[in-house]
This record gives structure tokens, C-alpha cells and sequence, in this order.
């Protein structure tokens, strides 16, 4: 308990915040936002968490179709 109060809160934080996600699918997430959204880092981070998981799941699609699309291409 008393190492918990000597990093002011950064242990909270990060069980609050990255509980149900690993902290390399974290930044993965908010570069791929960033990268294919335009969006900037704070806009990520701003976003509540069923919203940035709807965008996650947006993205995914975008981008599974941007892969069929180019596979039709090389198949023609």
C-alpha cells in the first residue's frame, strides 16, 4: 500500500486504463487510429472506451476490405 501512494496514483491509473488490453496492442491502437484516421494522439485519447473499441472495429473492417480489394486486383 504504501508503494501505491509513492508513485501518486500511476499504479491506479494503469490498472484503470489498461486492464483489458496489453500495452503493446494499446499504442498499436492509437497509431493505427492516428495513421489511418488523421486523428492526433490527445483525440485518441479522449475517446471513451465503447467508443475507441467501435472505431477499432470500423477500422478493421476498412482495412479487411482494402485487402480484399487489392487481392481481386492481383487475381485479375
Amino acid at each position: 500500500m504504501e508503494r501505491e501512494k509513492s508513485l501518486g496514483g500511476l499504479t491506479v491509473f494503469f490498472r484503470l486504463s489498461l486492464g483489458s488490453e496489453s500495452l503493446h496492442n494499446y499504442y498499436s491502437t492509437n497509431f493505427s487510429l492516428m495513421h489511418h484516421h488523421k486523428w492526433s494522439l490527445s483525440e485518441v485519447e479522449n475517446l471513451l472506451p465503447w467508443e475507441k473499441e467501435i472505431y477499432c472495429s470500423l477500422l478493421v473492417k476498412a482495412l479487411e476490405e482494402e485487402k480484399r480489394q487489392h487481392e481481386s486486383q492481383q487475381n485479375r
